[in-house]
């Protein structure tokens, strides 16, 4: 992290759950949520109960705001495949721990689930987005609305609006400059970097508090640890992934190899072709066309075959 700033996601597990820190988590997701975010107390669930021994996994955090909404935090280092089934659950867990046995359903609590993570969730092209329940109309696309009553005793206008909301924030795919006030929240979330005069809401004060010179002796140590951790998991995982893919490319050329040379050859045509057009795109077709017929002639690939390929003559290929 650039500046010596602390990482985010130590921050909400040790120095923003003090009330007098309170600022900075109410300006991250003032800006989010787009209105105005007072944090009454932190709040303790199965869910985010500490284990000094879950290194890898995700930092919790559960919040009550000024209207009594309940809000998730939740911050995912690492892929995985179930992410947004494991939302849903977290949402539907708390609402079920925060009403009581013998309460009626009005007393059923708004929930907004805020997540950030550090892998590719999903497929698409933004950073952030937001999902909410509509009711729609079958015949005539139009909104569900409250009644009158229920929008006087619920403070909402449609159907929808009581059901939770969930923001998905990747921080990964964030690869421009900081604009709005959230763009500077997802910058300080990628980069550590803090703007020398921040306009989004929390992060003057995030740029005073969240300083590794500001950490006492003790808290230094164990966010080094963190950090470790956080280093230890990403060469495990990628040593992993990488092991994978060698040991699946290998058993795909040995598939290959048993349906036939024209079936295996088609992925082994298909990457020489890639890796023409790339060359091919520095010093020309012609020649990443000739190079891919090359290393399929390495390869006793038949001449036919080659030829049907690249579209070179028998007689270039022969010359190559």
């Amino acid at each position: 992290m650039k500046d010596n700033y602390i990482r985010f996601d130590w921050a909400i597990k040790r120095l923003l759950r003090q009330k007098a820190n309170f600022v900075v988590l109410e300006g991250f997701l003032s800006e989010l949520l787009n209105e105005d975010i007072r944090i009454e107390s932190l709040l303790e669930s199965e869910a985010n109960q500490e284990d000094e021994n879950d290194k890898f996994n995700r930092v919790d955090l559960l919040a009550r705001d000024s209207k009594n909404e309940l809000i998730i935090v939740e911050i995912q280092n690492t892929r995985e495949l179930a992410y947004f089934q494991r939302m849903l659950y977290g949402t539907s867990k708390v609402i079920s721990e925060y009403i009581h046995i013998g309460d009626q359903y009005k007393e059923v609590r708004k929930v907004y689930s805020v997540n950030i993570v550090y892998f590719d969730l999903g497929q698409g092209e933004d950073y952030i987005y937001h999902g909410y329940t509509h009711f729609k109309g079958v015949h005539t696309q139009d909104e569900l609305r409250l009644s009158q009553k229920q929008q006087q005793t619920f403070s909402r206008i449609n159907a929808g609006d009581v059901f939770p909301e969930y923001y998905v924030i990747r921080v990964d795919e964030f690869n421009q400059k900081a604009v709005t006030p959230i763009d500077e929240w997802i910058q300080y979330l990628k980069t550590g970097e803090i703007a020398e005069r921040p306009k989004a809401k929390g992060l003057h004060e995030a740029s005073i508090l969240l300083k590794m010179d500001q950490m006492s002796p003790e808290d230094r140590a164990r966010y080094i640890r963190h950090m470790d951790n956080l280093r230890i998991q990403w060469d495990v995982l990628t040593t992993a992934r990488d092991e994978g893919l060698d040991e699946g490319r290998e058993k795909g050329m040995e598939e290959g190899l048993k349906v036939g040379m024209e079936e295996g050859l088609k992925e082994g045509i298909k990457e020489g072709m890639k890796e023409g057009i790339k060359e091919g795109r520095k010093e020309g077709r012609k020649e990443g066309v000739l190079q891919t017929a090359q290393k399929l002639k390495a390869l006793n690939v038949p001449i036919e075959i080659i030829s049907r390929s690249t579209g070179l003559s028998t007689e270039e290929i022969k010359s190559l």
